[in-house]
C-alpha cells in the first residue's frame, strides 16, 4: 500500500505539471493575442506553476526517499520547503503583474481580439480548478504537503480568473482601457495574499509549530483507552515530515513495574493511537517511575505501596499532556 502511495504521488504531480505547461502556453497566447494586462497576470501566474509543478514533482520525488543514516527522520520536510519557494514565487508573480499594471496606466496599448482571449482563459481557469481539486484531495489522501499547497494554488488562480473573466467581460462592453489596468492590480493583489498564505502554513511546518487540534485528539484517546496503569502521560509532542508523524510523550507507571511489563504498556499507547490515523506515525515513548505526590490521583486499588488515600483521577486534556515535568 505505501509503494502504491508513492506512485500515485508521482503519477498525479507528473500530470499536474503537464498541464501546467499546456495552460500556460494558451494563456501566453491569448496575451500576445489580445495585448491585454489583465491577461497578462493569469499567464504570469502560469508561469509560476510550470515552475512550481516541477519543484514540486522534484521536492515529492525526493520526499518519499527511505529514512538513511544522514535522515533518520526521513526526507519528507523538503515537501514543506517547496511549498514556501511556491509562495514565494506567487507573491513575485503578484508584484510584477501590479507593477506592469501600473505601467500600462501610462503606457497604453490597444486591446485586440478580446472575446477570443476571454474564451481562452475561461477554459485554461476551468481546467485549473479540476486539476487543483484533483491535487488536493489526492494530498489530503496521502499526506502531501506540497500537493495540497499546489492544488490550493491551482484552485485559487481559478477563483482569480472568475473575476479576471467578467472584469474583461466589461472591458469588451465599455472598451475603457483604463479597467484593464485595474483588473491586473486588483488580482495581483489577490495573488499575493495567495502567496502569503502559503508562505504562513509552510513556515509554520518548517518551525515545527504545535498543532493543537491533532493534540487534543491524541489526548482524547489516551484518556479514552486509559487503564490503571498508565498514571499520567506528559511531555506529548508532535513533529510532521512530510506524510510520517513523529509523537514523542512520557508515560509513568507504577516504580514497581518490570521492564518487560513497562514495554507492553507502551505498545498498547502505541497501538491506540495507530489504530485512528491511516498515515505512519513514530513513536518515542520514555517510561517514568510514579512517586509518592501521584498517590493521591493513581487508581490502581491494590497497590501495597500507595503512600496517600486515592481523591480522584486527572483528566488528560491537551493542557495536562503537553505539560513538560522536570525530573
Amino acid at each position: 500500500m505505501r509503494e502504491n502511495d508513492k506512485i500515485i504521488k508521482l503519477i498525479v504531480q507528473r500530470r499536474i505539471v503537464l498541464f501546467s505547461v499546456l495552460i500556460f502556453a494558451a494563456k501566453t497566447g491569448a496575451y500576445f493575442l489580445t495585448n491585454s494586462v489583465g491577461i497578462l497576470t493569469d499567464a504570469l501566474e502560469s508561469t509560476v506553476n510550470v515552475m512550481t509543478g516541477f519543484i514540486s514533482l522534484y521536492s515529492i520525488s525526493v520526499a518519499l526517499k527511505p529514512r538513511d543514516i544522514d535522515h533518520p527522520f526521513g526526507h519528507g520536510k523538503i515537501e514543506s520547503i517547496s511549498a514556501s519557494i511556491e509562495g514565494i514565487l506567487i507573491v513575485l508573480a503578484g508584484l510584477v503583474i501590479i507593477f506592469e499594471a501600473v505601467k500600462r496606466l501610462f503606457y497604453p496599448r490597444e486591446i485586440e481580439q478580446l472575446d477570443v482571449g476571454i474564451l481562452i482563459v475561461a477554459l485554461a481557469g476551468l481546467l485549473n480548478y479540476i486539476l487543483g481539486y484533483f491535487s488536493i484531495k489526492t494530498g489530503e489522501k496521502h499526506q502531501s504537503i506540497a500537493l495540497v499547497a499546489g492544488g490550493k494554488h491551482l484552485q485559487s488562480d481559478t477563483y482569480s480568473t472568475i473575476g479576471l473573466v467578467v472584469g474583461l467581460v466589461l472591458l469588451l462592453l465599455t472598451q475603457k482601457a483604463w479597467l484593464d489596468s485595474a483588473i491586473a492590480m486588483l488580482f495581483g493583489s489577490i495573488i499575493i495574499y495567495t502567496g502569503y498564505k502559503i508562505l504562513k502554513e509552510t513556515t509554520s511546518n518548517l518551525m515545527d509549530e504545535a498543532d493543537f487540534n491533532l493534540l487534543k485528539d491524541i489526548s482524547k484517546i489516551l484518556w479514552e483507552n486509559r487503564n490503571e496503569n498508565w498514571i499520567d502521560v506528559s511531555n506529548l509532542k508532535l513533529l510532521k515530515y512530510g506524510d510520517r508523524y513523529h509523537i514523542d510523550c512520557d508515560l509513568t507507571l507504577p516504580w514497581y513495574m518490570n521492564i518487560a511489563d513497562a514495554h507492553k504498556e507502551g505498545d498498547f499507547v502505541m497501538q491506540k493511537i495507530s489504530e485512528h490515523y491511516p498515515y505512519p506515525i513514530d513513536f518515542t515513548i520514555h517510561t517514568d517511575a510514579c512517586t509518592r505526590e501521584l498517590c493521591r490521583h493513581c487508581s490502581i486499588s491494590d497497590c501495597k505501596f500507595r503512600a496517600y488515600s486515592f481523591e480522584n483521577e486527572t483528566v488528560w486534556t491537551v493542557e495536562n499532556t503537553i505539560k513538560q515535568e522536570v525530573s
